[in-house]
C-alpha cells in the first residue's frame, strides 16, 4: 500500500516537472471542485495534479504493459524509439481521461509537447524511483532451496 502510494506521488512530481518545463502543456483555467473551497491545499493546481497522477499510474499499471506486449515488435523494428511515441499516446490517454471523468482541464498544444513531457516524465520517475528504492520490484526473501 504505501509503494503504491509512493508511486503515485514521484508520479506527480514528474508530472509537475513536464507541466514546468514543457511548454504548451497544462492545466487551462481553474479546477471546478476547488472554486467551492478554495486554499484547502496552497496550490490549484496540486489536486489537479494528483489526480492526473493517479490516472497515469493506473495506466501504467494495467494498460501499458498489455499495449507494450502488442507493440513489441514495432518497438525492436524502430529500436525503441516506438516506445516514446507509446508513453505519448498514453498521456494523451491519461489526459482525456481526466478531463471527462474529473474536468481537469489539461491542455496539450500539440503531439511534440505531449511527446517531451513523456520524455520527461519518464526520465524524472525513473531517477525518483532508483533514489527511493521503488522502481525495484518487491522480492520473496525465500530462497529458491528452502523448505516449508
Amino acid at each position: 500500500m504505501l509503494r503504491n502510494i509512493g508511486i503515485w506521488i514521484i508520479t506527480a512530481i514528474a508530472v509537475a516537472t513536464a507541466f514546468y518545463v514543457v511548454p504548451g502543456i497544462g492545466f487551462v483555467g481553474s479546477w471546478p471542485r476547488l472554486e467551492a473551497a478554495p486554499g484547502i491545499l496552497g496550490s490549484p493546481l496540486l489536486l489537479p495534479t494528483m489526480v492526473l497522477a493517479a490516472i497515469l499510474a493506473l495506466i501504467n499499471s494495467f494498460i501499458k504493459p498489455i499495449i507494450r506486449a502488442v507493440t513489441l515488435p514495432i518497438t525492436i523494428l524502430t529500436l525503441g524509439i516506438f516506445a516514446l511515441v507509446l508513453n505519448t499516446l498514453l498521456l494523451y490517454l491519461a489526459s482525456w481521461a481526466g478531463n471527462t471523468f474529473f474536468e481537469t482541464n489539461l491542455y496539450i498544444e500539440g503531439f511534440f509537447s505531449a511527446f517531451f513531457a513523456a520524455i520527461i516524465i519518464s526520465i524524472v520517475t525513473v531517477i525518483l524511483g532508483a533514489i527511493t528504492g521503488l522502481s525495484r520490484r518487491p522480492r520473496n526473501n525465500r530462497s529458491c532451496n528452502e523448505q516449508e
